[in-house]
């Protein structure tokens, strides 16, 4: 059995540093330098490439994390408009920074002149390491729980964080940390793939990325119990991951059976 402390380090002329905040930060740099150090190595790029394309991942993954959520919370944010920008009260979503992230990083590639598929690979290796890292801010934070359970590696969680259906339930399933070790197990996957040169056509890796981290992401939402939003009683996150499967697969199909070389 294991719980979260304090979500607080300290606060700094009354503004308050929360760890999850810095635990995304140290995500973010490790996934970056790590991306940038295989982009070299493996991919034949130019150090520092995957460093010069992070702020348009961040800045675009963001925004394309929070405006995802918002959008699946439409009718509370419809009545609280400036509760939009108040992204420090919570609310990002992993598909839409993923979106969002291959928005900026489409932009950069034409920028410079680059190719998407493979700034795309590249990208998804770090991506997933910080994914790893990153959940661990939910821990922290008390939240992305899943069903009470008695195994031993249960998580209790503070009554002030429990739904309301199980307010008098103290130990939960660590989602966040079936999450974590799964994204780490990809990440694992993904480099022997460039170790060993396997998958070696460009947006390969990405592909298996999509595939991998939908399946993971399928088996968490069975589990968990705060999901944001349902259709028909199924969580919009598993619906959108099995559209992420079937549409990564028609790609990964098209990619190495079909397109023609250029």
């Amino acid at each position: 059995m294991f719980a979260s402390h304090s979500q607080i380090i300290c606060t700094i002329f009354g503004i308050h540093i929360y760890v999850y905040g810095v635990i995304l930060a140290f995500a973010i740099v490790v996934g970056t330098l790590f991306s940038d150090h295989i982009a070299k190595k493996y991919f034949n790029l130019k150090k520092d490439t995957i460093i010069d394309l992070s702020p348009y991942l961040i800045i675009f993954g963001i925004l394309g994390a929070r405006l995802y959520y918002c959008f699946l919370n439409y009718d509370f944010y419809l009545r609280f408009p400036t509760e939009i920008l108040a992204i420090r009260h919570g609310g990002i979503s992993i598909h839409g920074a993923i979106l969002g992230g291959l928005i900026g990083l489409i932009i950069f590639a034409k920028r410079h002149k680059l190719s998407i598929l493979k700034l795309a690979d590249i990208s998804s290796v770090g991506l997933v390491l910080a994914q790893s890292i990153g959940r661990w801010g939910n821990f922290f934070n008390s939240e992305a729980f899943g069903l009470p359970t008695n195994l031993p590696w249960k998580l209790y969680i503070a009554p002030q964080y429990r739904p309301i259906p199980y307010t008098n339930v103290e130990y939960f399933h660590p989602t966040f940390l079936y999450e974590s070790i799964l994204d780490f197990g990809i990440f694992l996957i993904l480099l022997y793939c460039i170790k060993a040169q396997k998958f070696q056509k460009e947006g390969n890796l990405a592909g298996l990325y999509l595939i991998l981290y939908s399946l993971v992401r399928i088996f968490v939402e069975h589990l968990r119990i705060d999901s944001v939003c349902y259709i028909h009683g199924i969580p919009v996150a598993t619906v959108v991951s099995i559209g992420i499967i079937v549409l990564a697969t028609i790609a990964l199909i098209y990619n190495n059976f079909l397109r023609k070389e250029v």
